[in-house]
């Protein structure tokens, strides 16, 4: 007996089921806490598609083959069953694979810890039309790229599923794309609260319950499915929106900063607004990139400071600042002393809040968002800040080093005073 969708996927799925059904995306993120039922909606919707497509498949991954068999696996297993559908479906466990009678499609399983024996997939049909990273935060970048290039291959109108618990540590590349998705992408956070009471019972909201009493934090991160970081981030005073070309068309207090690249290493170009009364900065455009020629940085730069307003750039550069300045840059090296990078952190640390568009200044956003002390592998952290993915924050910290070295001179004057 088959049964409505209404009845297996949670009111907060509807729009991601129709996104799927009508195209909208390549990509979905799906994040959420314990009991969203996000891992339960993904091989529900792909069982949907390959009854309705002939030529689909799906490859489910994770990160640990050993992990495949109570997680993936049992899901599509509840999902077929959910549907009403087991007698069309043939369920093996060794080879670990699910197949289609009717057509003979198949849903096969994979880890990523041997990337051989997904690069030589091979199906007698059709294509992979699905495929599912079930703690897709475990992946790396490189891991996904590589597995999309390799399975997403001769068939069209592809669904590529993402689902994880949001990572405490914000350097995971989960958080970059859920604030600031690519184009084809598609985002979408749930909850236990958005599922109806009686599908996950009582006891889980008992125990959600006691968990947030108890401990908020670890409630809001493990249900609630909520950024809430190591513990470790540098900057806590942090917020990702989008700035309106209506304030920055108010912004009046206008700094840009320049850190050189060198090698492998990129060159950050970064233009922002201090609100020294009401303690914000605002940043809203960035240059950032490898292997630019001086000549082709003097370029961009130009052309977004029209009025060759000053730029204060990396002092260890003097012949790049010279050259800068011979190509028509109004440019000063910063003037660094012996705690300069420490003093810079720690005067933004102090902001009341730092504001960066995502989508204007996303290589900013990541590192600043990333920005993580290092663990002293004893439950701790080692002692003064990391000096790596710091471009951006760098360029920040020369672009306002009069702001930096008026607010030390002020200090220095009460202490002077005996004013604490």
């Amino acid at each position: 007996m088959r049964v409505a969708l209404t009845e297996i996927i949670a009111p907060s799925f509807y729009e991601v089921h129709h996104a799927v059904k009508s195209d909208a995306a390549t990509h979905f993120l799906l994040g959420g806490g314990r009991g969203s039922t996000k891992s339960s909606f993904t091989p529900t919707e792909i069982v949907l598609g390959i009854i309705s497509d002939p030529n689909a498949n799906a490859i489910a991954l994770r990160k640990v083959k050993d992990t495949l068999r109570e997680s993936v696996y049992e899901s599509f297993v509840w999902a077929i069953e959910k549907l009403g559908i087991s007698h069309l479906f043939d369920c093996r466990v060794s080879p670990m694979q699910i197949v289609y009678k009717p057509t003979g499609q198949k849903i096969i399983f994979r880890g990523a810890d041997n990337p051989i024996k997904i690069k030589s997939l091979r199906l007698r049909k059709g294509f992979f039309k699905f495929v599912w990273y079930e703690e897709a935060d475990e992946f790396s970048l490189e891991d996904i790229r590589s597995i999309n290039q390799t399975v997403l291959r001769g068939g069209a109108g592809y669904k590529v599923f993402y689902t994880y618990n949001p990572p405490k540590s914000r350097k995971k590349w989960v958080h970059e794309y859920k604030n600031n998705p690519p184009v084809g992408w598609f985002v979408h956070h749930s909850t236990y609260l958005d599922v109806p009471r009686e599908w996950l019972g009582e006891q889980f909201f008992i125990e959600a319950e006691t968990l947030r009493q108890r401990n908020e934090l670890a409630y809001r991160h493990e249900y609630l499915g909520e950024d809430v970081g190591t513990g470790g981030e540098v900057f806590r005073n942090l917020t990702l929106r989008r700035i309106s070309d209506e304030e920055i068309a108010r912004f009046d207090r206008i700094k840009r900063g320049l850190d050189f690249g060198f090698a492998s290493h990129p060159t950050h170009y970064a233009v922002m607004h201090f609100d020294a009364t009401r303690r914000r900065l605002y940043i809203f455009h960035e240059l950032h990139r490898v292997g630019m020629s001086n000549r082709a940085l003097a370029d961009a730069v130009k052309a977004e400071n029209k009025s060759n307003a000053r730029v204060t750039a990396d002092s260890a550069e003097p012949r790049t600042i010279s050259e800068l300045r011979n190509l028509g840059v109004n440019i000063v090296g910063a003037k660094k002393g012996p705690d300069s990078v420490e003093y810079g952190i720690k005067f933004l640390q102090d902001l009341e809040e730092i504001i960066i568009d995502p989508a204007r200044c996303p290589n900013t956003a990541r590192e600043f968002e990333g920005y993580e002390l290092e663990p002293n592998g004893n439950g701790g952290w080692k002692e003064g800040f990391p000096d790596r993915d710091n471009h951006s924050i760098d360029a920040v910290r020369y672009a306002l080093e009069d702001e930096m070295r008026a607010a030390r001179l002020k200090v220095g004057k009460k202490s002077v005073l005996g004013v604490r």
